[in-house]
């Protein structure tokens, strides 16, 4: 079930999020308006068939998160985006759908999947799915998670 919500919530530069359909919760996340589409650190990417159907197989996280339990998921292929990496490479990246836990609301998210070992945060949340949902305020923090954790959700 996704909620929607016409209230816009304020959000800080990091925050923590629930990832529902993988068992994560309370995952790190960056908040980046400077990147139109969302990212989430995985390996193992591949395009599989299966029935005639393209779906993308892969490994969420790395063992650098206690969450990691090097399950492989698959989900539906939806497309194949060209996106500029924080080096200013071009990258193809395949894109899913899955959904998010949000100050205490289910969403929908189009994330691309790509290799953030090198980098301090698993998942970047960009312009596409804090549109209409989120503003931004940099000089805060964790803004879903102390409400999670207050209980106000």
């Amino acid at each position: 079930m996704v909620l929607k919500t016409s209230t816009k919530h304020t959000i800080g530069w990091k925050d923590k999020i629930d990832f529902i359909d993988f068992g994560f919760n309370n995952l790190p996340v960056k908040i980046d308006t400077g990147a139109k589409t969302s990212a989430f650190h995985c390996s193992s990417i591949e395009l599989i068939k299966k029935n005639r159907k393209q779906y993308v197989k892969f490994v969420p996280l790395d063992n650098t998160y206690e969450e990691f339990e090097g399950k492989e998921f698959t989900l539906p292929f939806h497309h194949i985006r060209t996106i500029k990496n924080s080096f200013g490479q071009e990258q193809d990246r395949f894109v899913v759908l899955t959904n998010v836990r949000i100050f205490g609301e289910i969403q929908p998210i189009e994330i691309s999947l790509t290799n953030r070992s090198n980098l301090e945060f698993p998942v970047l949340l960009g312009r596409r799915f804090l549109k209409g949902r989120c503003i931004v305020d940099v000089a805060r923090s964790n803004l879903s998670y102390k409400s999670k954790i207050k209980g106000d959700l």
